[in-house]
């Protein structure tokens, strides 16, 4: 017998970042630019780093309610350093993650969050998809969706599908390692 579903789909969120389009990567791999389309998903919530207009363009296409924050080598002088978003019982803080030191340290993106005032923060600079849950909050890192994350060392590139519910997000995390492939984490709600 079949698994009911007890819960409505939810909304969904792309988490996308560290592009760096044309400066080191010319365009995101075909396999992924495929599955990103207009009008699949509610929210785009990009860490920064996008590359260029034409891409922050694209970006925006994607769906009609679009959120960026400022990376370390975005020029644009209109991009919010940080952000808060409220999505349903999730308030969610965005920020790139080149302000935060040492980079990538969960203690130190905890103290950030906690100082946001949020339940997870999403965040990226790092380059390396990645979902953490500190003292009942949550951080989650997009990488790049490019996998040109520093100039030096490439990465795997990936992203991230959020589905809000009320009481828990569902991660997808999309990596291309010669194939797409999708892993799930679940987050439940906890205040």
């Amino acid at each position: 017998m079949a698994e009911e579903y007890d819960e409505e789909f939810g909304e969904l969120g792309l988490v996308i970042g560290d592009l760096n389009i044309p400066s080191r990567a010319s365009d995101l791999p075909p396999q992924f630019k495929d599955l990103l389309v207009p009008n699949k998903v509610q929210y785009v919530f990009c860490t920064g780093n996008v590359g260029n207009r034409e891409t922050t363009d694209w970006l925006k296409t994607l769906s009609g309610n679009t959120h960026f924050v400022k990376g370390d080598f975005d020029e644009a002088k209109d991009i919010p350093e940080t952000k808060i978003i409220q999505i349903g019982s999730w308030k969610l803080a965005l920020v790139h993650g080149h302000q935060i030191v040492p980079a990538g340290d969960d203690e130190s993106l905890y103290a950030f969050l906690k100082e946001m005032e949020a339940d997870v923060l999403i965040t990226g600079y790092t380059g390396v998809a990645k979902v953490s849950a500190v003292e009942k909050k949550y951080i989650i890192n997009p990488g790049s969706v490019t996998g040109g994350f520093n100039g030096q060392q490439t990465s795997i590139p990936s992203f991230l599908i959020l589905e809000f519910k009320k009481e828990k997000i569902q991660v997808f995390i999309y990596t291309l390692d010669g194939e797409v492939k999708i892993d799930k984490q679940e987050l439940p709600l906890q205040k």
